[in-house]
């Protein structure tokens, strides 16, 4: 019996297919997993799919189970949940978390997996990827009791912070976006909402997702003396330009970035990438949460649905994929 699975690739920019694979026997500690559902990360994912990942960035930007290698051909992805199927017993027929390209089955070392709490539906866990960097981001923000904070961009990224936010006692939240749909998301969260030009000022701190020069120039704008306003977004291959000569240095701003390829070095010595990742996780267990995937599609859809999320032709946060039997029959076989 020659076990296969089937997934999506990047062929060239632009371009998307549906690969058979052919997948190695679990060995000791590893797992086979059956994808449920995988998300798809409209911001950085839609960059890898138009070849904007800059040549001295293809290192720092590699998928943990990435193939190939960036413009392409290439698999990439990270937002997978699934039911492991063969394995250590503690772990065979939970579902779990892994950072796995979308693709039906998956055989990877059982440390990659995490288990996906009870309380958290399987379709909404596809969101711990990016809650999990909400989590850095706050830890490097460290926001105080009563802060005004401003979260510009309302994309995937923007959204979890803001959520994460509405938790803290006394913090004033104002999610900032140009696109006035997003209110509908704000209010679900618990948040407040404006746009760009309605925005509240003399923040505290301000969390800029947007990716572009307008909402970095205005995250500027909204602080208060002495704030700070720190950077979650990823621009590609694109340059920025940034209105540094006017008040920035008077009002004695700072811009702080964030990643999440490492732990915030605010908890780097009490917490592991695990630790990370299952508390984003347990946070999951909000159903607020859900204003976050904004759309569902079949997984054999994906090469005719990444050029129209790639282009805003949908308009999405987080794009749920799912997996149904057929799926993960076709690719299994003699």
């Amino acid at each position: 019996m020659t076990r296969r699975a089937r997934a999506f690739w990047l062929e060239a920019p632009g371009v998307g297919a549906i690969r058979d694979v052919e997948l190695p026997v679990p060995g000791p500690g590893e797992v086979l997993v059956r994808a449920l559902f995988s998300g798809v990360s409209r911001g950085t994912e839609t960059l890898v799919f138009g070849g904007r990942v800059p040549a001295n960035q293809h290192t720092a930007m590699r998928a943990p189970f990435q193939e190939g290698d960036f413009p392409g051909p290439v698999k990439y992805g990270y937002l997978s949940v699934g039911v492991v199927e063969e394995g250590p017993e503690s772990l065979v027929g939970r579902t779990v978390f892994c950072l796995h390209p979308h693709q039906t089955r998956y055989v990877v070392p059982a440390t990659a997996v995490t288990p996906v709490p009870d309380a958290v539906p399987a379709g909404r866990a596809v969101l711990a990827g990016t809650v999990e960097t909400a989590v850095n981001a706050l830890w490097d923000a460290a926001p105080l009791l009563g802060d005004r904070v401003a979260v510009v961009g309302g994309g995937m990224v923007g959204c979890s912070v803001a959520a994460l936010l509405a938790r803290f006692p006394g913090v004033q939240v104002q999610l900032v976006d140009a696109d006035p749909a997003r209110r509908t998301v704000a209010d679900a969260l618990g948040v407040g909402f404006a746009p760009p030009g309605e925005a509240l000022g003399d923040r505290d701190l301000v969390v800029h997702a947007s990716a572009t020069d307008a909402g970095l120039a205005r995250s500027l704008e909204l602080l208060r003396p002495e704030g700070t306003v720190l950077e979650l977004s990823w621009y590609g291959d694109r340059r920025v330009a940034l209105p540094l000569g006017e008040a920035f240095h008077s009002r004695r701003l700072t811009l702080r970035s964030s990643q999440v390829g490492t732990v915030s070095p605010a908890r780097a010595a009490t917490r592991t990438y695990a630790d990370r990742l299952a508390l984003a996780l347990g946070l999951l267990a909000d159903p607020a949460l859900d204003a976050l995937v904004t759309g569902e599609s079949a997984f054999g859809e994906l090469p005719e649905l990444m050029p129209r999320l790639a282009s805003g032709e949908i308009a999405a946060l987080c794009h749920r994929i799912s997996y149904d039997e057929e799926d993960v029959r076709t690719g299994t076989g003699a």
